[in-house]
């Protein structure tokens, strides 16, 4: 019997590490009913009644007995027999020496499906091992565009090393056709970082942020004492500053303050800080799954598969049942998402345009930074950029660069390029600026409403309801301005309503219409009554209230006269304010009565 550690530098960090154990012993032991009287085996500790509720709650302690060089050979059965059943299923094994299994990984159709769309950004978690079978479980996880995580498959790894994390990946690029995400999340594993390297070496590799953090109370609570929670807040402001300079310069005046030169912790963290600092990684598309407070939602999500091995029977009938589970969660939430209505809160174009587009919940996440744009002030720069800053300071503040013929904006906070919600900087440059829907090239598919089968169907009439939306709003702009501009736009507004009825409305497509149309905030009064409007849209400033007041008293006073009255019912004509015996189109020149009829 014998347990082997050995002493090595991982990221210059001097570190023991357990590299081989044997429970095999060349002499008899005591049978299992003496063990109890040896005097290190009548007690238990407080920290071991800790760790066995610990145990109980992640489902880590009910298992039944197995042979453990038999069970994992089941599990390849039970992946044979499911591949007989659903050609569709896919898993890879590795059989080593003894008929032992080594690795063994899977996926279900389904997964290869959700991630041809999402698999842009995932999280590989190896942080948990399946007792039950001795192997190390790791599970690929991704979010599609409702906020929902997907199971995107799974592997049970023998041995923790670089040759098993390769098989691992080669497994599952393999099952996904090759294609590598954009973006993956680990947690900080040495061997599974050079395994990465090597295999998928145009992915962007990043650290976990949660399981960084979860770290520092072992690290830095005995060390900084009463100063570990303001240590802890100034490291989290480093964490999510935008600039590089800024964190190198914070830094190094959080090593000064709190004294903490040489401190291995602090060395590893800053030698790898490329990989879980946001100032190196606000460039790379996350999707919002670098956040701390995701920790839980995935972990949890993670419990689910855990709790399956407690079924050994059908591990893997179990683990697709899960896996099924959420999807029809996903599935039965973008069908409550799709139902009624967002709630808009502005006003504007720009969120009228935005919510006939995203899902709701990438349509909060952009709602959320649209609220904040109106408390931040834009200055044009040489003609070329814009600084935009918030109200109360006066210096720094984020550079947006616009080029308006090119629908091109870009903003130094990179909120875009991280998350694919625009940033209440360039909402504010786009507002101030007359502006009145977000360029394509800004709504992502994986953030829309339609996946990309039948995004390209939908194209055209999404493209046609952004106009019709600018064209309200400039059409209400310049309206109001005279009296009698607003008498021609109340008049022409009615004939097209009156057209637009005419035309029958397509039973498949009831519902989506609903959703997708223009903002309630856009539609004209014959819709909404005026004290909708006034509520919605007056009260933003002096010259907005007399404006809406303005419209209301107009149609007040003009609605019986314009929208009670019956159109003329000569073909052709259809206009208001006579009938068929003074209509012009009666005249000599015009009609007469046959060819009205024959009409």
């Amino acid at each position: 019997a014998y347990l082997r550690i050995v002493r090595r530098a991982d990221f210059e960090v001097s570190e023991w590490c357990i590299t081989g154990f044997s429970n095999v012993h060349n002499h008899e032991l005591l049978k299992y009913n003496e063990v109890q009287q040896l005097s290190s085996y009548c007690t238990i500790t407080a920290d071991d009644k800790s760790r066995i509720c610990m145990y109980a709650k992640a489902g880590m302690s009910s298992f039944r007995n197995v042979e453990p060089d038999n069970d994992p050979i089941d599990l390849l059965k039970m992946c044979k027999e499911k591949k007989d059943r659903d050609p569709n299923f896919k898993y890879d094994y590795k059989i080593g020496a003894n008929n032992r299994l080594e690795h063994i990984a899977w996926t279900y159709a389904s997964s290869v499906k959700m991630y041809e769309t999402f698999g842009d950004v995932v999280v590989f978690d190896t942080t948990h091992r399946l007792d039950t079978y001795d192997m190390i479980l790791g599970i690929w996880i991704g979010v599609d565009n409702h906020g929902a995580y997907c199971f995107f498959g799974c592997m049970l790894l023998r041995d923790e090393n670089m040759h098993s994390f390769s098989w691992g990946l080669k497994a599952f690029l393999d099952f996904m056709n090759g294609k590598a995400p954009g973006t993956i999340l680990t947690d900080q594993n040495t061997w599974l970082k050079e395994a990465l390297s090597k295999e998928m070496p145009d992915t962007k590799h990043a650290f976990s942020i949660w399981h960084i953090i979860s770290k520092f109370s072992d690290w830095f609570s005995v060390v900084l004492g009463f100063q570990y929670d303001n240590w802890k807040a100034e490291f989290h402001r480093l964490y999510n500053l935008n600039s590089v300079e800024e964190f190198e310069i914070g830094w190094r005046e959080m090593i000064d303050t709190y004294g903490l030169h040489g401190n291995k912790h602090i060395v590893s963290l800053y030698a790898l800080r490329t990989y879980w600092a946001l100032p190196f990684l606000r460039s790379h598309f996350f999707a919002g799954m670098s956040v701390s407070f995701q920790a839980e939602l995935i972990d949890s999500f993670i419990q689910r598969f855990l709790s399956a091995q407690s079924e050994l029977d059908n591990f893997v009938e179990q683990v697709g049942s899960v896996s099924d589970a959420r999807d029809q969660f996903g599935a039965k939430l973008r069908i409550q998402q799709k139902g009624p209505k967002v709630s808009l809160k502005t006003g504007s174009p720009i969120e009228s345009h935005a919510a006939t587009i995203l899902t709701p919940y990438a349509f909060c996440k952009l709602q959320e930074e649209l609220v904040l744009a109106p408390q931040f002030a834009t200055m044009l720069v040489d003609g070329s950029y814009f600084i935009v800053r918030h109200h109360t300071e006066v210096d720094n503040g984020c550079k947006v660069s616009w080029v308006p013929h090119d629908e091109f904006i870009n903003c130094s906070c990179r909120n875009f390029e991280f998350s694919g919600i625009l940033c209440r900087h360039i909402l504010r440059v786009l507002s101030t600026n007359n502006c009145f829907h977000i360029p394509e090239q800004y709504l992502p598919l994986r953030w829309c409403n339609s996946t990309k089968s039948s995004q390209s169907s939908s194209s055209s009439s999404s493209g046609k309801v952004q106009l019709l939306q600018s064209m309200i709003s400039s059409l209400i702009t310049e309206s109001i301005e005279t009296e009698d501009r607003l008498d021609v736009a109340c008049d022409h507004i009615a004939l097209v309503l009156a057209r637009i009825k005419e035309f029958p409305v397509t039973v498949d497509g009831a519902n989506d219409i609903a959703y997708n149309s223009p903002s309630d905030s856009l539609m004209l009064p014959e819709v909404e009554d005026s004290d909708c409007i006034a509520q919605r849209l007056a009260g933003n400033n002096d010259h907005e209230s007399l404006t809406f007041a303005k419209l209301e008293e107009r149609r007040s006073r003009d609605e019986v006269d314009l929208y009670r009255k019956k159109s003329c019912p000569v073909p052709c004509c259809e206009h208001f304010g006579h009938v068929t015996s003074n209509c012009p189109m009666m005249g000599a020149n015009e009609l007469n009565g046959d060819e009205i009829g024959f009409l």
